[in-house]
């Protein structure tokens, strides 16, 4: 399976203190990467260098590239749902998709983003205010805008915090099914660890910036044996 992702000796400072060491990893099509740490251990701050929202002390990011129609190279896309998410509340989540697709240049023809509605859940209520929604829904919206233009790479921080134990159902449900339905390699930060293992195919472990275990789920499960993955992890970074 072909690299999408390859980071190499990656080091992230603010001041003296520093939040990212030496981090290096590959990353592969289609897979679900679960990004685990405690807080301060580095997982939004890895997240924010790949999507180029802060700039690395040290280290390099290298992107796959992907042959477009007319046999040219160009770097692949990436979407992303970091920290709060940006939407009009005045707006219909019709309306807020299809903003974003023209301030980007992407294709927001009603079937597109009728089928990125479907996609996340809301198309029933595609003409109801976003500042009307539950929690939930915004978090479903917020997926549906970081999938406008159908990314290679799909970064997601936290995405399953606030919800109730409905709403984490309906979101990771969702996020499962992408990489089957666009191919899109999905990193994926949570501290809803048996949420988490459910989609997850490989993880990557931080602690103190540092990475301390990148492994998959088969061999994880191995690993772990009959302890919980909660369990594993606290016996992990003791």
């Amino acid at each position: 399976m072909e690299n999408i992702l390859e980071i190499n000796n990656l080091t992230k400072k603010y001041g003296n203190k520093t939040v990212l060491s030496s981090f290096s990893a590959e990353f592969k099509k289609g897979e679900i990467y679960g990004l685990v740490g405690n807080n301060g251990a580095g997982k939004t701050t890895l997240l924010k260098l790949i999507c180029g929202l802060i700039k690395p002390n040290d280290g390099e990011i290298k992107f796959a590239s992907i042959k477009t129609e007319d046999k040219r190279d160009k770097k692949i896309s990436i979407g992303a749902l970091i920290e709060s998410v940006g939407y009009f509340p005045e707006m219909t989540a019709y309306e807020n998709l299809k903003a974003k697709g023209l301030c980007l240049g992407y294709d927001c023809s009603k079937d597109t983003i009728n089928a990125l509605l479907n996609k996340v859940g809301l198309n029933d209520v595609a003409k109801k205010r976003v500042g009307k929604f539950s929690t939930g829904m915004k978090q479903r919206l917020a997926i549906a805008l970081a999938l406008m233009g159908e990314p290679e790479l799909l970064l997601l921080d936290e995405p399953l915090n606030g919800l109730d134990p409905q709403g984490i159902n309906e979101v990771r449900k969702i996020i499962a099914k992408i990489p089957q339905e666009l191919n899109t390699t999905i990193i994926l930060s949570s501290h809803i660890l048996d949420e988490l293992f459910k989609v997850a195919t490989r993880f990557i472990i931080l602690k103190d910036g540092k990475l301390l275990k990148n492994i998959s789920k088969n061999d994880l499960i191995k690993e772990k044996g009959d302890l919980p993955i909660d369990e594993y992890y606290l016996k992990l970074i003791k």
